[in-house]
């Protein structure tokens, strides 16, 4: 049995040490905050509630197989359930595109209604994607990269110098099916020219695998997994920031908290950003973290326009507006984010666009970037794209120091739960069981 510290309480770190637990180890989880989840909480008004940070996610077989190796089925706790639509997205010509999720014939359909020709073109550039997934998956989140051992078709992808905007303005000729395909990229934080070709991989994970929620919100899955944390008799120490790591000989020992107490540990597993811990961030000083949105969480009364569960405003700034949040009869709770250039309030913003909701707000709060990331102790965005070629830049899932590994969104090349769910997978099979350890 290892004695095992997993630094950082949200949804990757919770994973880590839910996935260890089950394997026989003595987990002990540390988290800067008063409560864990991070970006997968919920924020609160009265009767109004609103999904801190994401409201949807790709690839349930993730969370289902995280749940399944840690304890009970996922399908026993929570109520995750597909999306027929994945998003809406309007354009400044006026023209807009409902796209359906989890199938190709409908996203086909839906790309001829947009324009004659468009659906072939747009089906076309996500199978592109179909080679690359399973290669991605096997051999990159599935397994510990070793450039040594590597599949040449592996680092071939890893250090192609296009760009993803550069490949979709190669490829899509339509600047609304670019817009489409760049959206989750932009979103992140990223700009689409300093991002790899790689980057653009979500179109075909929706397409294929569909988008999924839970009904009241997708922070129900960080509540299941503290609860399974209980169940799996996980220490958690929450108000409890990690200072350092305390490495002998080149190898991990302890770690130190903020009050300088240290938790002696066989095995560190880091779930947060590492430039947050000395012994690391000499080994990331030339990354940097992708900067989270600016978002407003509004609370309406009165008469309402009639949306999707997620509304794509394209122009600049961008705007995206979430409708799914918790609210009495007759209101609603929606979220608003922005990318860009905002120069005004962004309600203001959005009224320009044609959603006018001032006179209906009875509650809003306003939050900064800063603001998340001081909340949250970082970016549940992880590393910024700071180049085609920058995939190897993350540290992770191994380090330069023996006996610490890293999960979560600064370790892996994907944005969001199932990757952040992926990367805790493969630290737990390099820890491997209890009885198995020497």
């Amino acid at each position: 049995m290892a004695r095992v510290v997993v630094v950082g309480g949200g949804f990757g770190g919770m994973a880590a040490a839910a996935r260890l637990a089950k394997l026989g180890h003595e987990v002990t989880l540390l988290e800067r905050s008063e409560r864990l989840g991070g970006a997968l909480t919920t924020v609160e008004h009265d009767d109004f509630a609103w999904d801190a940070g994401p409201t949807s996610t790709l690839l349930p077989a993730v969370v289902r197989d995280l749940f399944r190796k840690s304890g009970r089925p996922l399908e026993r706790e929570v109520d995750l359930q597909p999306l027929d639509v994945v998003r809406e997205h309007r354009f400044a010509d006026g023209s807009s595109l409902v796209l359906p999720g989890g199938s190709r014939a409908a996203q086909l359909a839906a790309f001829d209604e947009l324009g004659a020709g468009l659906g072939q073109q747009w089906v076309d550039h996500v199978a592109s994607y179909g080679e690359p997934w399973e290669l991605l998956r096997k051999e990159w989140y599935e397994r510990p990269f070793d450039a040594d051992v590597a599949p040449s078709e592996l680092l071939r992808l890893l250090e192609r110098r296009e760009s993803l905007h550069r490949r979709l303005r190669r490829t899509l000729g339509d600047e609304r099916l670019r817009l489409v395909a760049g959206h989750r990229v932009v979103m992140d934080g990223h700009d689409p020219r300093d991002a790899p070709v790689i980057a653009g991989v979500d179109v075909y994970l929706e397409q294929r695998f569909g988008a999924w929620t839970v009904p009241g919100g997708l922070a129900a899955l960080g509540t299941a997994m503290a609860d399974r944390l209980a169940l799996r008799r996980v220490t958690v120490l929450t108000g409890t920031p990690a200072a350092d790591l305390v490495v002998r000989a080149d190898h991990v020992v302890a770690v130190r908290t903020a009050d300088g107490d240290e938790l002696d540990a066989d095995v560190v597993v880091v779930a947060v950003d590492p430039r947050r811990l000395p012994a690391l961030a000499s080994h990331v000083r030339r990354t940097r973290a992708a900067c989270p949105p600016a978002v407003c969480h509004v609370a309406l009364e009165g008469d309402l326009p009639d949306l999707t569960h997620e509304v794509v405003l394209h122009g600049d700034p961008l705007l995206v507006v979430r409708t799914g949040g918790r609210a009495p009869d007759g209101a609603a709770a929606w979220t608003v984010l922005a990318r860009g250039r905002l120069g005004e309030d962004l309600l203001t913003a959005l009224a320009r666009r044609g959603l006018d909701v001032r006179r209906q707000v009875v509650a809003r709060i306003d939050r900064t970037p800063r603001d998340l990331v001081e909340a949250w102790g970082g970016s549940p965005h992880g590393v910024l794209w700071q180049g085609p070629r920058s995939a190897r830049t993350r540290l992770g899932p191994r380090t330069p120091i023996e006996g610490v590994l890293t999960a979560g969104a600064h370790a892996t090349t994907g944005s969001g739960l199932p990757f952040a769910g992926l990367s805790a997978a493969l630290v737990a099979e390099m820890v491997g069981r209890a009885e198995l350890r020497r």
